[in-house]
């Protein structure tokens, strides 16, 4: 798994799921997007993720949606779709499918709601990983999930586990990630999911992000992944204080309502969600439409 980790590097664009007003899927605006992001330099591409909304489709609308995308990413760059779910069979369904379709690897978040122990993440995980031979990373983001997965945790998955090669953490406790690395060994792959900790955790050894903002600046986000494997450290901290303020506005709501927003205003999708979400207030949109304004990203609307 090696050259899986390699070459599994960068910024994974999480990329949304556009839909009607009806509601339904917009394939057409969903190719658009993926296109957009492999243009832009995005070094991968994820879907049906946290962003992607898959807690409001059903399996068979999140294996459409992984299939479309599958077909075209094309094998231009990486794709790792989010396959987790809060049942398991679901997860193990939804994983199996992403190998069958060729997948570079699949995304797997902690459950969510039910709040399962340490030793019973273990099982599902490792469960999970046995069905199938592509790369797994786990996704940990407790703020959503209501449990954290430890650190020996995941170094247990990462010994006995060889295709489970890294993590996304969206979680705020830079002490955690640290011990991540030290514990679950520094090759082990380090994603950043929380916006502001993207610089930092290249710092102590991070692979990459797995980072909200990149829908909307897909082309700054993953500079940040270049400019630091250039060695270019001054100009990667200069970029990572330019994004703070897109970052903060990003996520006034609940992700991904403002980045739908903020895609709505630069033209690229029709702005809905599905049902229980909602666009965000008139307020936050218009701190959304200033700070895009700031950012010159309107500018993409015009043209």
């Amino acid at each position: 798994m090696s050259d899986a980790k390699q070459r599994l590097r960068g910024s994974i664009a999480p990329v949304i799921t556009p839909f009607h007003e009806e509601e339904q899927i917009d394939f057409e605006k969903f190719t658009e997007l993926i296109n957009w992001q492999i243009d832009q330099g995005s070094h991968g591409i994820s879907v049906t993720g946290t962003s992607g909304e898959p807690s409001s489709m059903t399996v068979e609308e999140r294996e459409q949606v992984m299939e479309v995308a599958c077909k075209t990413v094309n094998k231009r760059v990486p794709f790792v779709p989010g396959t987790g779910s809060v049942n398991h069979n679901e997860a193990l369904r939804l994983t199996k499918a992403a190998q069958e379709m060729g997948a570079d690897g699949a995304l797997v978040i902690v459950p969510y709601y039910n709040k399962p122990n340490q030793h019973a993440l273990y099982k599902h995980f490792k469960t999970i990983a046995e069905a199938v031979d592509i790369p797994l990373i786990l996704y940990n983001i407790p703020g959503r999930t209501a449990i954290n997965l430890e650190a020996d945790t995941i170094a247990a998955l990462a010994k006995d586990c060889p295709n489970i090669i890294g993590v996304k953490e969206s979680n705020k406790d830079f002490e955690h990630v640290n011990k991540v690395l030290l514990k679950a060994g520094r090759d082990f792959n380090l994603y950043s999911g929380i916006e502001v900790l993207c610089y930092p955790m290249l710092a102590i050894g991070g692979a990459g992000h797995v980072s909200a903002t990149a829908n909307v600046a897909p082309a700054e986000v993953a500079d940040l992944f270049n400019k630091w494997e250039a060695g270019d450290v001054e100009g990667a901290q200069d970029l990572h204080y330019h994004m703070m303020p897109l970052n903060d506005v990003l996520f006034r709501d609940t992700n991904p309502a403002p980045a739908k927003a903020a895609l709505g205003m630069m033209g690229k999708i029709q702005p809905v969600l599905r049902k229980p979400l909602d666009v965000p207030s008139e307020a936050i949109q218009d701190e959304i439409r200033t700070v895009l304004q700031s950012y010159h990203l309107l500018d993409l609307a015009k043209r």
